[in-house]
């Protein structure tokens, strides 16, 4: 009878084990979920952004610059592969796109081009998408990780090498910053 109560306890411990693994597989796909969906937006505004900058240089050739910027910094977050690298990458994107409305802000013809203000609309609509994918993110994430630095799933998370995922975040504070042209 002595083995009745050591066979519960390891019943018991199973199914926690079980159970706080389940669960940290479970928030782990939602944070991958939650990836790929900020990065379905992402894409959606990396297919626009050509079609702006074309739409601008017709009216602001000197710009280029400006323009060169964000070519380049959309090709960095196109080809960003880890999760942290497109972050980086499209914070960087970020930045230039508010540089390339601040130049268009200068342009009255352009700002009342149709073809400009329609692609600009689905831009604005596209980033709306982004932040909003960047919070549910960033919740998941926030939530994964919690559950993998607290006791006692710690413990299950790294005998099974679950890992801290990184938040979506602005940390170069000149992209906090607002864009000032001056001609």
């Amino acid at each position: 009878m002595w083995w009745i109560p050591v066979v519960a306890i390891i019943v018991i411990i199973v199914l926690w084990v079980a159970g706080s693994y389940n669960g940290l597989v479970k928030l782990r796909n939602m944070v991958e979920e939650a990836f790929s969906t900020m990065d379905v937006y992402l894409q959606k505004r990396h297919d626009l952004i050509p079609n702006i900058v074309n739409t601008v240089k017709g009216y602001a050739k000197h710009e280029s610059e400006t323009l060169e910027k964000v070519i380049s910094a959309r090709n960095l977050a196109v080809n960003a592969k880890t999760p942290e690298d497109k972050i980086n990458a499209e914070t960087g994107l970020q930045g230039a796109i508010k540089s390339l409305f601040a130049v268009a802000e200068a342009y009255p013809e352009l700002k009342a081009n149709t073809n400009f203000l329609d692609l600009q609309s689905k831009l604005e609509s596209t980033e709306n998408d982004i932040a909003n994918s960047r919070k549910y993110y960033n919740g998941v994430v926030r939530q994964y990780n919690t559950k993998i630095q607290v006791v006692p799933t710690n413990i299950i998370a790294s005998i099974f090498k679950f890992t801290k995922k990184p938040m979506f975040e602005i940390d170069d504070e000149g992209h906090r910053q607002n864009v000032n042209v001056e001609f």
